[in-house]
C-alpha cells in the first residue's frame, strides 16, 4: 500500500544550518526457544564502566529516547523528549547541562503530546508522537516546525530509525505498538501484527517541500518472529539488518488470542528483519535479557566492522549487552555505577569536547541523562581499536 502526501515547508524562518570489578551475569541455562537464535550470551562477564557524569535530575519530566547533533558552534547537543511534560529538552552533551526546552501539549506545529521516538538528520529533527499518532519534522538549531505526517495510519507509535536511500530521500521506519484492553497491556491477535511497523519516503524536492509516500507496514504474523511489544528499531544497511526491541514480558502483556508455549517462554528479545520486512528466522536468545529488551543503537567503525549495543533495563542497574556487528556473537556486557531503568540511548561515535572518542548516552531513572566514554567502554570490554580514535 502506498500513499503521497504532500507537505508545503512552514514558512519560519531559520537562523542556522542543523574500569572495574566483574560479575557472571545471571541467565537461565537450555536450549533457547528459537532455534536460529543469534549465539548465546551466557558466558559473557559483566564488567563494570563508570559514567563520566548523570545529570541533574528532572523528575516530572518523563525522558524515554534521545539522539544527538553536532551544533555549529562546535558544541554538541543531546535532545530528549520528555513524555509527560510533552516537551523536547536539549542538553548541552559534553556536561549534561540543560540548555532549553520546547514544547508544550498540544496539536498545533511545534507542541506535542507523549513525544518519544527523536531522530535527527542532518539539520533535521524528526520526533514521533504517541498520542497526536504523527510525526513531526523541526528544523535544527531553532527548532521551528517544518511538516507532520502519519497521522492518517499510525495508531500508537513509539520508535524510529532513518535511512538514507538517496539524495534528499530518506526511508523513515517506525514502529507502532497499539494494544488493546483497559490498560492497553492485551497484545494484538498476531493477523494484526503485520502492522508493527510502517514504512514513509521522505523526499525534499527542489521547491523545498516535503513529498511523503506511505510505503505500507510489516511484521512477522507467525510464531517465533511476531513483533508483540515493540518500541525500539535500529538498522544496519550494509548488512541488510533491522533490530527491533520486542519487549513482550510473560505477566505483563496478556495476548488476546493463546500464543504458543515456546512464545510465552521467550520473554523479551531483539528480532532480526530484513529492511524490506521480512522475518529472518533470527533473534537473540531469549536467556539474553532478564527484563526489557529496550534501546539499540549501533556502533560503526573504522574497518568496516563494529558492535550494536542494546539495553536490558534492569534496576538498579541498566546492563548494556554488546554483540558483533558482523554476527551478532556476544561481545560483552557493562554497567555503571548509577544508571538504572534506561528507555533510549543514543551513541554519538564522533569526536566531541569532552568525549574525543565519542560517548554513549542513556536515559536515566525516565529523570536524567547519563554518558559513558566509548574509550572507556572499549578497554574495559577489549573492544577493537578501530571502534576509538580518529578515522
Amino acid at each position: 500500500m502506498r500513499r503521497r502526501m504532500t507537505c508545503r515547508l512552514l514558512a519560519i524562518a531559520c537562523t542556522s544550518l542543523l574500569l572495574g570489578a566483574c560479575a557472571s551475569l545471571p541467565h537461565e541455562t537450555g536450549t533457547p526457544a528459537n532455534a536460529a537464535s543469534a549465539p548465546s550470551n551466557q558466558a559473557i562477564e559483566l564488567h563494570t564502566v563508570a559514567e563520566r557524569y548523570v545529570s541533574a535530575s528532572h523528575v516530572e519530566a518523563e525522558l524515554d529516547s534521545l539522539a544527538t547533533w553536532p551544533a555549529p558552534d562546535g558544541g554538541t547537543w543531546l535532545i530528549g523528549s520528555a513524555k509527560s511534560t510533552h516537551s523536547l529538552m536539549v542538553f548541552d552533551a559534553d556536561s549534561g547541562a540543560l540548555l532549553r526546552t520546547i514544547g508544550g501539549k498540544g496539536k498545533s506545529p511545534g507542541q506535542f503530546n507523549r513525544p518519544n521516538g527523536v531522530a535527527v538528520h542532518g539539520d533535521r529533527l524528526f520526533v514521533v508522537e504517541r498520542d497526536n499518532h504523527r510525526l513531526q519534522v523541526l528544523d535544527l538549531p531553532g527548532l521551528q516546525p517544518v511538516a507532520s505526517f502519519g497521522d492518517d495510519v499510525l495508531r500508537s507509535p513509539y520508535g524510529l530509525w532513518i535511512n538514507e536511500t538517496a539524495p534528499d530521500e530518506l526511508e523513515i521506519y517506525v514502529t507502532d505498538s497499539f494494544m488493546y484492553g483497559e490498560r492497553y497491556q492485551i497484545v494484538p491477535p498476531l493477523s494484526e501484527l503485520d502492522q508493527r511497523v510502517r514504512r514513509f519516503r521522505v523526499q525534499t524536492d527542489a521547491a523545498g517541500e516535503l513529498q511523503i509516500d506511505y510505503l505500507g507496514s510489516f511484521g512477522e504474523t507467525r510464531e517465533p518472529g511476531a513483533l508483540q511489544v515493540v518500541e525500539s528499531i535500529a538498522g544496519d544497511p550494509s548488512h541488510n539488518r533491522l533490530l527491533i526491541a520486542d519487549e513482550y514480558v510473560p505477566g505483563k502483556f496478556a495476548p488476546e488470542e493463546p500464543r504458543s508455549p515456546h512464545a510465552a517462554d521467550s520473554g523479551s528479545t531483539l528480532r532480526e528483519y530484513t529492511l524490506d520486512g521480512h522475518y529472518t528466522g533470527r533473534s537473540l536468545p531469549a536467556d539474553t535479557f532478564a527484563t526489557e529488551a529496550e534501546g539499540v543503537a549501533l556502533w560503526s567503525c573504522r574497518d568496516g566492522a563494529g558492535y550494536w549495543i542494546a539495553v536490558d533495563q534492569r534496576n538498579p542497574l541498566t546492563v548494556f549487552h554488546l554483540f558483533e556487528r558482523n554476527g551478532l556473537a556476544p561481545a560483552g556486557s557493562f554497567q555503571g555505577h548509577t544508571t538504572g531503568q534506561t528507555d533510549g540511548i543514543a551513541l554519538h561515535a564522533a569526536s566531541t569536547a569532552a568525549f574525543p572518542d565519542g560517548a554513549l548516552f542513556a536515559v536515566h531513572h525516565d529523570e536524567a541523562v547519563a554518558a559513558f566514554d566509548l574509550a572507556d567502554i572499549a578497554r574495559t570490554l577489549g573492544l577493537a581499536e578501530a571502534c576509538t580514535g580518529d578515522p
